[in-house]
């Protein structure tokens, strides 16, 4: 039985059974029986739905917003922002659903031939901690919308999100069966995978997850999205608004305690206005205040938890044994809850591990580069894929965006998951996109119909 702790305090809140064989399969023949009316509603009728849903989580957002900050950490004014975002989605893919999956007439040699679109089943998104509204939301919106019905394998360290979640559905007036979440181990993550009733998979996790779920996927010929691990690497050029550039890779860093898999891990700053943004980062960083997450001035709360605390700390011991320059925190605080101070690493080596690992947490690190060639080189020189950002004139950015080894690429502006706009990685941070058409595409069959043979 899962003990659920308040990183804030560190002490335990709850307890949570998992959930039972029973339950599971209960659940899982819910969904099938529910799959078989709920993709025969049209678009308007199944948007009607997800629009309630999206009223629903607005009008409960203090309880969603407080599951949050009581169960890993999130400052308050982050979790607010996240269900507002949760429904943003819900009405996104209400509304343009049936456009993304409009068929398609292509010529041939038949009198009519077309592609049409249409679901596979029940979705399975397996979730982790750190976002588990907007994370089930980018799994849920689009493959709802599809006319698939959706299991929501949450972490079990964020409970009472997982069956909040799957209230708010209720309430909402949402068929039962149509969206249902488990709180279970891997052991029986693995067997939901591998269950016929399950028709594709969506993980967003660490990597050595993401190989096991791909494995266990590909053995069952199953589809799956992985949105996995990240070292997103953010470029500073000379030529760049520096004010502007610190204060929104700042933001990207340390946004949900920097535990975020798009977050801005390696900051590449172009030598001849190294040191200038080496001060301005001290002086933002020294602003935000780490502190109770119920609070709404509160910037940074505790990470999620203590081994996860424990981990990043030894990722910034080994960078500064490396030749690394610790300007800021890098202390664990004699206090309760799993806090760790906002951390400035600078003349990182590129091969410490703040620069090899994906550090999950409240730490910046960055190095000087030659130049824009160097730069991306060195963004380049990862076994992660996520995304990237770059600073310098728009002209120049577009230019050097396609030079980038990421999914997507900000110019001048925040690295981002939005639901018009697709979102994904490669190398080893997964494959598959999220949200935009492509999020929607991952979840249907493309048939294509060829109708009698041209006559004439």
């Amino acid at each position: 039985m899962p003990e659920i702790v308040n990183p804030a305090t560190g002490k335990i809140i709850k307890e949570r059974a998992w959930d039972t064989s029973e339950v599971v399969e209960r659940k899982l023949n819910a969904a099938a029986q529910a799959f078989t009316h709920w993709r025969e509603l049209s678009f308007e009728q199944r948007g009607a739905h997800l629009k309630a849903v999206a009223r629903q989580l607005r009008e409960d957002k203090a309880l969603h917003s407080a599951l949050m900050t009581e169960e890993m950490g999130k400052p308050v004014k982050e979790a607010d922002g996240e269900v507002e975002k949760t429904a943003w989605a819900a009405e996104h893919y209400a509304e343009h659903a049936k456009t993304y999956l409009a068929p398609q007439t292509i010529e041939s040699d038949a009198t009519r031939s077309w592609v049409q679109y249409l679901p596979l089943g029940t979705v399975l998104g397996i979730l982790p901690w750190n976002s588990p509204y907007w994370l089930a939301a980018r799994v849920f919106a689009p493959a709802l919308m599809a006319g698939n019905t959706v299991i929501i394998k949450h972490d079990s360290h964020v409970p009472g999100c997982a069956d909040a979640i799957e209230e708010a559905f209720r309430k909402a007036g949402v068929p039962e069966g149509v969206l249902q979440t488990l709180i279970v181990g891997n052991d029986t993550a693995g067997a939901l995978i591998r269950d016929p009733r399950t028709a594709a998979v969506s993980f967003t996790g660490s990597t050595g997850g993401g190989k096991q779920v791909a494995a266990l996927a590909a053995g069952e010929i199953k589809p799956a999205v992985l949105e996995l691990g990240g070292s997103d690497p953010a470029v500073i050029l000379a030529d760049a608004d520096l004010d502007q550039a610190v204060d929104t890779v700042a933001l990207s860093r340390f946004i949900c305690a920097g535990q975020s898999c798009i977050a801005a891990k390696r900051i590449l700053v172009e030598e001849s206005v190294y040191p200038e943004v080496v001060e301005k980062f001290r002086k933002r960083l020294e602003g935000l205040k780490v502190g109770d997450p119920t609070q709404p001035d509160t910037d940074i709360g505790p990470m999620a938890r203590a081994d996860l605390r424990d981990q990043l700390h030894r990722q910034v011991e080994d960078s500064i044994k490396a030749g690394a320059r610790c300007l800021l925190g890098g202390e664990i605080p004699n206090k309760p809850g799993s806090f760790y101070p906002v951390t400035l690493l600078t003349d990182v080596p590129r091969d410490a591990a703040a620069f090899t690992e994906e550090t999950f947490g409240p730490v910046a690190a960055l190095t000087p580069v030659k130049d824009a060639d160097d730069a991306v080189a060195v963004a380049n020189a990862t076994q992660y894929g996520l995304a990237a950002a770059v600073w310098t004139t728009a002209e120049r950015g577009e230019a050097l965006a396609p030079r980038f080894e990421a999914g997507q690429v900000a110019i001048n502006g925040i690295v981002k998951t939005d639901p018009r706009l697709p979102s994904g990685g490669i190398k080893k941070s997964g494959y598959g996109r999220e949200l935009g058409m492509p999020g929607i595409h991952e979840f249907v069959n493309a048939q294509q119909i060829w109708l009698g043979p041209k006559r004439g």
